[in-house]
């Protein structure tokens, strides 16, 4: 038994043996394709180490190159926000200078269109003004012809007075048209020297005088024209001034006193036109140097004095008529 298991512990060791020797070449030839593997593999690494070694640089270039570059753009974004900002601030200031003349085009139009308005109310009173003067310019030639017509009769009563005076006048110097439209007596036709008695001699003359007014104002189309019959006595300067007035003054009522006397006071219903007055030496019409001209000065002057009541009332209309005011145009206010 013993023999038995000994024989077969050898048997088995002899095995043991014979493996080993077959087990280690495999294992060397194993192990050298592993080292081969781990060769190819450290070499691939390596390879792959210098290749991504050399990309990394040129990543690191290129990185390096866009970094700079990105520094550049970022240097030109910001010069390009400091350009916006810069174009922004103006393009407010733009805008407010934009809405400011907005205003102010709407202040000039606004004021526009009121000066429009103010023309065109000014228009309409220029235009009310020049039919106002269109009609005032009639009214004035009207006034003008009935003036011209109110001289035209004066001058003919004054000249139908004279003719009626001088027909049986031996003198016809003493009876005569003043330059203001009077009729001149001198003295010695009506009273003696330094006296204010009407001659006997002047009573025919002074009473066609009367007739003649008579006539004349019993014509109600004349008498409307008439305001005043003004008998005026006047002196030289010789002697007192006190009783040069007195004089002028009593002759002057002698003469009108008589005109009312005339024909059993036929020219009494005319009273009212009449008047006397007496100026003494104060209102010469020549020299109290010469004889001669101190004879012209002593005088009674007849004047007639006319009114025309459809004229004074046109006169009156039109100082009372309102003219059309003329408001200034409002001025034109810059805007600040």
């Amino acid at each position: 038994m013993r023999r038995g298991r000994a024989g077969a512990r050898s048997g088995a060791m002899a095995a043991l043996r014979d493996g080993e020797q077959g087990f280690w070449p495999s294992y060397a030839d194993m192990m050298s394709s592993f080292a081969l593997i781990l060769f190819f593999l450290m070499l691939l690494s390596y390879v792959q180490n210098i290749i991504t070694g050399n990309d990394l640089l040129s990543t690191q270039d290129r990185l390096a190159e866009t970094e700079l570059a990105l520094s550049d753009t970022l240097g030109q974004v910001r010069d390009a926000e400091n350009a916006l900002g810069v174009v922004n601030a103006e393009l407010d200031e733009a805008n407010s200078a934009l809405l400011t003349m907005q205003e102010q085009m709407a202040l000039y139009n606004a004021t526009i269109a009121g000066q429009a308005q103010a023309i065109d109310e000014q228009n309409a009173r220029i235009a009310a003004q020049n039919e106002y003067i269109a009609m005032t310019n009639e009214e004035l030639t009207r006034l003008r012809a009935q003036m011209q017509t109110i001289a035209l009769m004066r001058l003919s009563i004054l000249k139908q007075i004279e003719t009626s005076l001088a027909e049986n006048l031996s003198d016809a110097s003493k009876l005569s048209i003043g330059d203001n439209g009077s009729i001149i007596l001198s003295e010695g036709l009506l009273f003696d020297y330094n006296s204010s008695s009407v001659r006997k001699s002047s009573y025919a003359m002074l009473g066609r005088l009367a007739e003649a007014f008579r006539k004349f104002l019993s014509d109600a189309e004349n008498a409307k024209y008439v305001d005043t019959i003004v008998i005026a006595g006047h002196t030289d300067n010789s002697g007192k001034d006190t009783r040069n007035r007195e004089l002028s003054a009593e002759r002057a009522n002698a003469v009108l006193e008589y005109l009312y006397a005339y024909n059993k006071g036929a020219l009494e219903p005319y009273a009212r036109y009449f008047c006397a007055a007496g100026y003494g030496a104060t209102r010469p019409v020549d020299t109290n140097a010469t004889e001669a001209g101190r004879t012209r000065n002593r005088r009674i002057e007849i004047s007639i004095i006319l009114k025309d009541e459809s004229v004074l009332e046109i006169v009156d209309a039109y100082l009372a008529q309102e003219l059309p005011t003329m408001s200034p145009a409002p001025a034109v206010t810059p805007a600040p």
